[in-house]
């Protein structure tokens, strides 16, 4: 933030009674910030949403030299005006919290555009540490930064690191010791505002003097209404009155390209470091990211490219996993099955059906493929991490354009190959409600771990080493009909109206395995919870319908919903137990596997996988997995959908669309297959 005199922030010295500092970890997106949280707090952590905000809060503790840190990691955000909730989270903490210090991580390669964040933050009122993260990929790309010029230049501490190799890190937590003891100085030198603004800047600051509420420092106010900032203008306006607020208005509307100076005063200020303490390659020297770049995001190359890692991913999954699968299968599932059957064998029959077929047979036969999840979760991270993913969303761009979208609209659905609920949350951070309103409604057709999960058991099962091709071809089977969805609706719904492409590519790095770890084992446990709650309720309530009334499954309650439902699945060359697998996937999409364990009793039968290649045709096997794919989503993406749309008109469409869409996918696919079959 631009000022006319330095903000001196007032550092205090730890009593007796503060065993516990706050530390909060700011910086711009793809900085390397997870990389730092995670190498301090290691499973000390806490995730959950900030209060009344979709936005993911990350906190955790550390110890150094016998003092407590408090860390929380700030959304990763660009600047510090209101343009989105992110924005406002990161400044209101900083400003209402007064973290003894805080942590800017900024890119060493690409300094220049990282300084605009610290340029914000050295004017606030919290002691700052600048972390020069990634030197290792500065230097592969020829740039050399001098950290003790670049401190002299900006007054406050700069310590270079590599946090992905845990380089400097002793460095920073001394840095940070030391500046929250008042050890080191700390005299910071902000960037001021353009030289022909300074007096506007002075005048509003006489004008908001009396009104400008405690913690909020003056200037910053003075600063933020000189750059139209709507949350600080509003709160101005409601504490001066009408009266008092007119000659605010006034200077305010006789500078209107104020916004222009203040930010001008920054990109000054950054020249002057940049200039001072950093060397670039010399002009025509052509770094790796750019080398590698010319095939990554080219048009054709691109896209064969990003096919390929998908094929990886894949490959990768099955040929690591599956074996481990049917070990935990043979070896885990099914021996507890027969030890709880003869256990229980002195008992009463039905206890022993539920503990066997019931509880081992639905949500043991779903944690067989853990070990397929935790292969696939810890390959997508190793791409996320080496900054590969942006240049799929980059090449994806043409998809988009095709849907009247743009990049921010890929960022949700990118999301949702981790899971739905997110991706629909995530369509927050789009301006135009027709865009966002148009994401989320096609959010669900992109594949979920719980979705990518079913297919890897089933397609293994089905299609034995076709396995990675059959699903390969399944996610690019729903990616396609996410394009064509997104541009049949967009033409019907919005009358084909398109928006703009902005996106911003990290440098390639190395991935930080620990950090990738951690991600694996965080996203597994919340899956082992999920089978250990709704997956394993509804594998009883299963069990039970296929048991009662008189224990024949084929005269059972479930059956008779199933076959309700049959003469809809014969379309699709499905009877009336994988209509029920894909009716209780609307619960959650991995009880298909749990609900099909239950009804072929696999716990006392043997593997599943074995029971249902010999009980199904190909062709019905591809007609259920592309059915499976593009079904409705789970109950708790149906409700996020209600919730962010505000209409149940909205939700019913979304899913009745959906609906029809898996249906006649799969009926089509069952009869071009039978062809062959």
């Amino acid at each position: 933030m631009s000022s006319c005199h330095p903000v001196q922030a007032t550092v205090a010295e730890p009593t007796a009674e503060q065993d516990t500092l706050l530390v909060a970890l700011a910086g711009q997106p793809n900085v390397g910030k997870s990389t730092l949280f995670n190498l301090l707090t290691g499973l000390s952590q806490h995730v959950g949403n900030w209060p009344g905000k979709t936005v993911e809060r990350k906190e955790g503790t550390f110890t150094f030299r016998g003092t407590t840190y408090r860390l929380v990691d700030l959304p990763g955000t660009y600047s510090l005006t209101a343009n989105s909730a992110e924005e406002v989270i990161a400044r209101e903490f900083i400003i209402r919290e007064r973290p003894d210090v805080v942590i800017a991580l900024v890119d060493a390669a690409t300094l220049e555009r990282s300084l605009y964040l610290v340029a914000e933050l050295i004017s606030l009122p919290a002691p700052l540490v600048v972390a020069l993260n990634m030197m290792d990929v500065a230097e592969q790309e020829g740039v050399r930064i001098e950290p003790e010029v670049l401190q002299a230049a900006m007054g406050v501490p700069v310590v270079p690191m590599v946090a992905t190799r845990g380089e400097g890190v002793q460095a920073l937590l001394e840095t940070v010791d030391r500046l929250a003891r008042g050890e080191i100085p700390y005299n910071p030198k902000p960037p001021r505002i353009r030289a022909d603004h300074r007096e506007v800047l002075e005048k509003i600051e006489a004008l908001i003097a009396d009104f400008v509420p405690a913690p909020y420092p003056r200037e910053w106010v003075a600063l933020k209404l000189l750059e139209g900032d709507r949350e600080i203008t509003q709160m101005m306006k409601e504490r001066m009155g009408p009266k008092r607020w007119e000659p605010v208005h006034e200077v305010l509307r006789a500078h209107d390209d104020a916004l222009v100076a203040v930010a001008s005063g920054r990109y000054e200020w950054i020249g002057r470091m940049v200039r001072a303490a950093v060397t670039r390659p010399r002009t025509g020297q052509i770094g790796l990211t750019e080398r590698l770049d010319r095939w990554a995001t080219h048009p054709l190359w691109g896209l064969i490219i990003l096919a390929g890692m998908l094929g990886l991913v894949f490959w990768l999954t099955y040929a690591i996993g599956t074996p481990l699968q049917d070990l935990l299968d043979t070896y885990v599932v099914a021996v507890l099955a027969d030890a709880a059957r003869t256990a229980l064998a002195g008992g009463p029959p039905w206890l022993a059906g539920l503990i066997a077929d019931g509880v081992i047979g639905g949500a043991g036969s779903m944690l067989t493929f853990l070990p397929i999840l935790v292969i696939f979760f810890a390959v997508m991270g190793a791409l996320e991490d080496i900054g590969y993913l942006a240049r799929a969303a980059y090449v994806m761009d043409g998809f988009m354009h095709m849907m009247g979208l743009h990049g921010k609209s890929f960022l949700p659905l990118f999301l949702g190959f981790g899971c739905n609920v997110p991706a629909v949350l995530g369509t927050r951070v789009i301006e135009s409600r027709r865009a966002r309103l148009l994401t989320l409604l096609l959010a669900p057709l992109v594949p979920c771990t719980a979705r990518m999960a079913v297919i890897a058991f089933l397609a293994s099962a089905f299609f034995g080493p076709a396995a990675t091709l059959v699903s390969w071809g399944l996610v690019l089977l729903s990616l396609a009909v996410l394009a064509l969805s997104g541009a049949i609706l967009n033409r019907v719904l919005f009358h084909g109206q398109r928006a703009a492409f902005i996106m911003e590519l990290p440098l390639y790095h190395l991935p930080n395995w620990r950090t990738i770890g951690l991600t694996v084992w965080q996203r597994s446990l919340a899956f082992v919870r999920k089978a250990g709650t709704l997956i394993l309720a509804v594998s009883v309530v299963v069990w039970a319908l296929s048991t009662f009334p008189g224990g024949d499954i084929e005269k059972s309650l479930l059956a008779q919903v199933g076959r309700w439902l049959e003469p809809v699945g014969r379309w699709m060359g499905l009877d009336w137990r994988l209509m029920v697998a894909l009716l209780t996937s609307f619960i959650a999409k991995e009880n298909s596997i749990a609900t099909l364990g239950v009804l072929f009793g696999a716990g006392a039968n043997g593997g599943l996988a074995d029971i249902l290649v010999s009980a199904f045709s190909p062709a019905t096997a591809l007609a259920f997995l592309v059915v499976q794919m593009l079904f409705i989503p789970c109950v708790a993406t149906v409700g996020a959908i209600r919730q962010e749309t505000g209409s149940w008109r909205w939700t019913l469409f979304d899913v009745g669309f959906l609906l029809v869409i898996s249906l006649l996918g799969g009926a089509l696919t069952y009869h071009l297959a039978s062809l062959f079959w």
